[in-house]
């Protein structure tokens, strides 16, 4: 019996090779029909023996990675005739709906192409084909099709033609197939823009072997590089790019490479190697052969692979490889623009004609438990959407102040947006506004509801109020810590209630008050305040998130003590400003918390970017110390199972250790212990309350990887259930994912 079936398919269908897939398919089991794109995925008919139908269906829902299938529906045809299986042109108009596939290092035969001397590709920089290469970062428009992205000015050889349409070919369909005839061309530029002579990998090189910096075009932008093992060229770097102390990435040229430098096990062997090529966060070998100036006192070290033709190509020995901008800036990605702003940075610029449409940074991860732990997620995972709670109406959640992310949410999808960065100044919030602007037209999502955090300041909230006020949408906000905790319980796939455990630097609370030490009872749709940390005063308001001595005033630590001497000049009148309360308003910050810690300790009195002094009091911690200072649960004046926590008692605790001549390594560490055992008494008083037996952590602080698993533990030991994060960061890269499914949830109780 002879039938036809029409088939869609949606999900991670287009720019993966999935239409050559379903031709290979139909092919070998005799089907005539039809395969194709559109705005809302792939389209098929197939016709044939209805066994053959059957085995083909069964067949198309395994197709090979990147692609991923969301949704499969058919429907009856009636039977036309004829033998042959086409590749269609898309369709064009309909809903939009069809999912962008994220950029793909460069697959293994690719790789064996580049280095082949008798390949017409051998050492060609942009060698790519269906399962590798550029996608999110090239794509202006769906469906994915040439000239829907930024290779659409560049016109197909007859040998890359031949490929494109040649059934049996790995690159059939590769919508960014090229080859040196044909395709981007590499070009060495000098700080003018004056192309220079020489074949730009070689000369690329020597200027490197000499000491220079270079400015590199990648995927999402521009990269600043620099020898890792030369101590000159890493402190001009730094002294150029204007980052004191934030430790660089790492680019190595293979796995053996990294093993010099870092600890490496299965689990980071794992991501270093994935298709997504993330930064991984590394424990540093002693002795690496790294210049000191890479990463200064840190015991970490951030390595990454190559993941572009042109990285393998340039990378014979590990290479400095940070972000193309000066500090706080967002990375550049277009020509005109690196020229102009790191002119003053890089000595050179390798670079090349194709445009990047997206600018998109690396991704950063962790490894906590076998798995990811994400500190940033954007290239190489972002637009993968991510499963929430189907209902409602479409949300453009707007993301936080600093570590900006954003999302799109409907019909059970959440789009976080790449890394935007820090939105303190009009670069980066137009690259906000941008980014904005081509996940609504690429994904056809035109929200309905509009979801901010509360601070009137942060210019993602006056963004969600000007655009509510144009358009008339509703408004939504999400109160900073529940959408910690919202954000945590959407990475698992998890309704709630639960408790909630949020600790990160500030965020506006309902109170007025800055929180950021909380226990929350909170579900998706609400939250209440169950303990906190007892607030203190914050003297300077901002300036003392970058001044961490003026914490340790805060808390009372004595002027005898060498952090007091160290800041005698301005100590009283800082005390004198928090006892006042006038431009020292309260917080209950787990952040500021550690800074306290950090200041008299020694750690760092002044920090050059966020979250340092925690970060490196953590570097200081002695993970073998397991004893810890005792932690007080005091009732809340109001009663019921609130609580709060005397956080001057474990700086006191701090205080009389150093006075008793303990190691910093050893006081560090019980504090972080300490903390630790906090969270689980504050966990397990709140199961007594409410019966709840579930944890979820939140919040900037749990990227301490020392507290996470002293918390983790804890909790797990007290028969209690721990969620973390594994797919969106825990810092605020997550607010925005945290924002949409709050929203979406209030949005269709408010329906219902």
């Amino acid at each position: 019996m002879r039938v036809r079936t029409g088939i869609r398919v949606e999900g991670i269908v287009q720019g993966v090779g999935f239409r050559p897939f379903v031709h290979g398919l139909a092919t070998t089991l005799g089907l005539a029909g039809l395969v194709g794109n559109d705005a809302g995925g792939v389209f098929i008919e197939v016709e044939g023996d209805a066994a053959a139908v059957e085995r083909f269906l069964g067949g198309l829902s395994c197709p090979p990675p990147p692609a991923v299938i969301e949704r499969i529906t058919t429907r009856r045809l009636s039977a036309r005739g004829g033998g042959r299986f086409a590749i269609v042109g898309s369709a064009v108009g309909g809903r939009r709906g069809a999912l962008v596939s994220s950029d793909s290092a460069t697959c293994a035969d690719c790789l064996r192409e580049l280095r082949d001397p008798a390949d017409r590709r051998h050492g060609y920089p942009f060698v790519n084909c269906t399962a590798c290469g550029p996608r999110f970062t090239i794509v202006t428009d769906v469906p994915y099709d040439r000239p829907h992205t930024t290779m659409a000015g560049f016109a197909m050889c007859a040998g890359c033609a031949a490929e494109y349409h040649d059934p049996a070919d790995r690159r059939f369909h590769a919508q960014p197939v090229c080859c040196p005839a044909c395709g981007p061309r590499l070009a060495l530029r000098d700080r003018d823009g004056r192309e220079m002579p020489g074949e730009p990998i070689e000369e690329a090189r020597g200027l490197l072997r000499r000491g220079g910096i270079l400015a590199v075009k990648g995927l999402g932008g521009y990269h600043l590089a620099a020898t890792a093992a030369d101590e000159a060229a890493v402190a001009a770097l730094r002294a150029r790019k204007r980052r004191e102390d934030k430790p660089f990435a790492v680019m190595a040229p293979g796995l053996p490479s990294v093993r010099r430098l870092a600890h490496v096990g299965p689990a980071e062997e794992a991501l270093l190697t994935s298709a997504a090529r993330p930064i991984v966060l590394l424990r540093r070998r002693a002795g690496a052969p790294l210049a000191e100036a890479v990463a200064p006192g840190d015991r970490s070290i951030g390595v990454l692979l190559p993941y572009t033709p042109l990285h393998h190509l340039l990378v014979r020995e590990p290479l400095v490889m940070t972000s193309g901008n000066a500090s706080d800036e967002p990375i550049a990605h277009r020509d005109a623009e690196a020229l102009t702003r790191l002119r003053n940075v890089a000595d050179a610029f390798l670079t090349h004609d194709r445009p990047i449409h997206v600018r998109t940074d690396d991704s950063v991860v962790r490894v906590f438990g076998g798995g990811a732990l994400p500190v940033r997620r954007s290239r190489g995972y972002v637009p993968r959407p991510l499963p929430v709670p189907a209902g409602g109406p479409a949300v453009l959640a707007c993301g936080a102040e600093l570590k900006n992310t954003f999302c799109f949410a409907e019909g059970g999808r959440a789009f976080v947006s790449h890394h935007i960065g820090d939105l303190e100044n009009y670069e980066t919030f137009r690259a906000f506004r941008e980014g904005v602007e081509h996940f609504e037209r690429l994904f056809g999502i035109a929200p309905a509801v509009l979801a901010h955090d509360p601070h009137p300041e942060y210019l993602s909230t006056k963004y969600a109020l000007e655009r509510a006020g144009e358009q008339e949408l509703p408004l939504i906000g999400v109160q900073h810590h529940h959408a910690h905790i919202a954000a945590c319980l959407a990475d698992n796939e998890h309704a709630g209630p639960v408790i909630g455990v949020a600790f990160d630097g500030t965020g506006l609370g309902t109170d007025g008050t800055l929180w950021g030490g909380e226990f929350l009872i909170a579900d998706l749709t609400g939250f209440e305040r169950a303990g906190h940390l007892r607030p203190v005063p914050l003297p300077g308001g901002a300036t003392a998130i970058r001044e961490p001595w003026r914490m340790a005033a805060a808390y009372g630590v004595p002027n005898d003590l060498d952090v007091a001497r160290r800041n005698a000049a301005a100590w009283d009148r800082v005390v004198a400003v928090g006892r006042a309360g006038l431009g020292a308003p309260p917080t209950s910050s787990m952040g500021r918390l550690f800074d306290a810690v950090a200041a008299v300790l020694g750690v760092r009195d002044r920090i050059t970017y966020e979250g340092q002094a925690a970060v490196e009091l953590e570097q200081r911690a002695d993970p073998r110390e397991r004893s810890a200072y005792p932690v007080r649960l005091d009732d809340a004046e109001d009663g019921g199972p609130s609580f709060v926590v005397p956080g001057a008692e474990l700086v006191q605790a701090v205080v009389e250790d150093l006075r008793a001549g303990t190691p910093a390594p050893t006081i560090a560490a019980r504090f972080h212990n300490a903390v630790g055992d906090l969270v689980v008494a504050g966990a397990v008083r709140l199961r007594e309350a409410t019966g709840l037996t579930t944890v979820a952590l939140s919040g900037g602080v749990f990227q301490n990887l020392l507290l996470l698993e002293r918390a983790v533990t804890g909790l797990e030991t007290a028969g209690l259930t721990v969620l973390v994060h594994h797919r969106v960061p825990p810092n605020d890269g997550g607010i925005s994912l945290g924002q949409a499914v709050v929203a979406t949830a209030r949005a269709t109780s408010c329906a219902l």
